[in-house]
């Protein structure tokens, strides 16, 4: 059955989409727009609610784009397990995906945040496990330099592991509550894990019980060589950016075929590649939309920000000269950059056909027109066996979202490509991933009991 995630971002997707009348007004920390949001995306069944987030404020060397919010500069957003927590109090069903760096974070912390948030949801939760690609974060840590791409990589390894670790410290069964006995805890029932490692050393056991998933969903986007292996070898699922199928299909291939490795099966890594939806209730009204929202951006703003999604600067460019060769990469991410730069290239495209092209896409195909439309398009895709779902970005909130759940989701539904109710209690059911084992105290892979709702 096809995956859909979308993102609780209340300014939308295209890099002027906060400007369109229509778009929602106050959005800095609105904690009401959000829940209205996931509202919309669980009356969609969606499978899960998407918070991407940075650890620290980004983007400010360039005041043009700064201003205009056209970048992923963070200025003002809620820590995300904190408002996921919140978001799982107006929800029953949806699962909460947050981001958090294994850069700048430690185990023992996150490991519990993502606990919590696991059991506050009755096992919704999901943790998009990211290596921190703003090399600026670092001064925000006491650090005067990021860390190396490789050694982002391998203390990420490390760090998800002992997540996973920590997470199995008690047994399912290691609270008896018995109130005649006086036993609470038992004792025989907990696991100090004292890993000591190259990154990190951690005692143990978590201070939280064993989350309802045993481990929350886990998510990466790194399509870098070792974002992919990192993938392979600790993901349930995988965000990409792939713009055309022919890309989307390398990419699933080269990832499905890496999981034997690691003794796993295709099935238990998920694929999810963006797309941008513009859907209207006919084509014309989506090419309005849409139409309305690119002659917002302001071509300043426009070079400036493919500047960012490339990490170059082409600001001393002329706008009508082909697009440049990618210099050598940096110690950021690389998963849109080289995606970007190989159509630019093949289709010969100016600068600012490439900015007009990519950043209401943010490098994934671009999904538009009246419903049935936008779900010949998902469906041609999905049936080629080049993805597993989508990550669906609309260009401003809340109409864009609105319109895909009223329009999209009935046609997907009619084809039997996408389901009617949720299965399961948990995320791990909605998307159709087995809980794990416990590594200290196995042959418990039942969930625990849930209270009824």
């Amino acid at each position: 059955m096809l995956s859909l995630i979308t993102g609780l971002h209340p300014v939308g997707n295209h890099p002027a989409g906060w400007r369109h009348p229509r778009a929602y007004t106050d959005t800095v920390m609105n904690l009401e727009q959000m829940i209205e949001i996931a509202r919309t995306a669980e009356r969609g069944l969606f499978d899960m609610l998407f918070i991407s987030d940075g650890n620290g404020v980004a983007g400010m060397e360039w005041p043009e784009l700064f201003e205009a919010n056209a970048l992923t500069g963070k200025p003002a957003v809620f820590e995300p397990v904190t408002v996921l927590s919140a978001i799982a109090m107006h929800t029953t069903r949806i699962g909460l995906l947050a981001t958090a760096t294994t850069t700048y974070e430690e185990p023992f912390t996150l490991a519990r945040k993502f606990a919590s948030l696991d059991h506050i949801s009755k096992g919704r939760a999901c943790w998009n496990v990211v290596t921190s690609s703003n090399a600026s974060d670092s001064r925000n840590f006491g650090k005067d330099e990021h860390l190396a791409r490789y050694d982002r990589y391998e203390r990420a390894r490390e760090f998800v592991e002992v997540c996973k670790g920590l997470w199995d410290s008690w047994s399912e069964d290691a609270f008896p509550q018995d109130k005649a006995r006086g036993k609470y805890i038992d004792i025989d029932k907990v696991h100090v894990l004292n890993h000591v490692g190259k990154h990190f050393k951690v005692r143990g056991p978590l201070n939280a019980a064993r989350p309802p998933q045993g481990y929350p969903v886990l998510f990466s986007a790194g399509q870098s060589e070792q974002g992919r292996d990192l993938a392979a070898a600790l993901s349930d699922c995988m965000f990409c950016a792939t713009p055309t199928k022919a890309q989307a299909l390398a990419f699933y291939t080269d990832m499905k075929s890496r999981l034997a490795k690691y003794g796993r099966t295709p099935d238990e890594l998920k694929i999810m590649p963006g797309c941008v939806a513009y859907v209207g209730r006919t084509e014309a009204e989506a090419e309005g939309m849409f139409q309305e929202q690119q002659a917002l951006i302001d071509p300043v703003v426009g070079v400036r920000n493919l500047s960012h999604y490339v990490t170059m600067d082409l600001t001393g460019y002329d706008l009508d000269a082909p697009f440049p060769e990618l210099t050598p990469d940096s110690l950021g991410g690389s998963s849109r950059r080289y995606a970007i730069g190989e159509v630019a290239r093949r289709e010969k495209l100016t600068i600012r056909q490439t900015y007009e092209r990519f950043l209401p896409s943010f490098g994934h195909p671009v999904m538009k027109g009246s419903g049935a439309q936008v779900a010949d398009m998902i469906e041609d895709w999905y049936r080629a066996g080049v993805c597993d779902g989508f990550n669906v970005h609309v260009g401003s909130q809340p109409e864009g979202l609105r319109n895909f759940v009223d329009y999209v989701v009935p046609e997907l539904q009619r084809r039997g490509l996408f389901r009617t109710a949720y299965p399961g209690k948990t995320l791990r059911d909605v998307v159709g991933l087995k809980r794990p084992e416990s590594q200290f105290f196995p042959r418990q892979c039942a969930a625990p009991a849930l209270v009824a709702e």
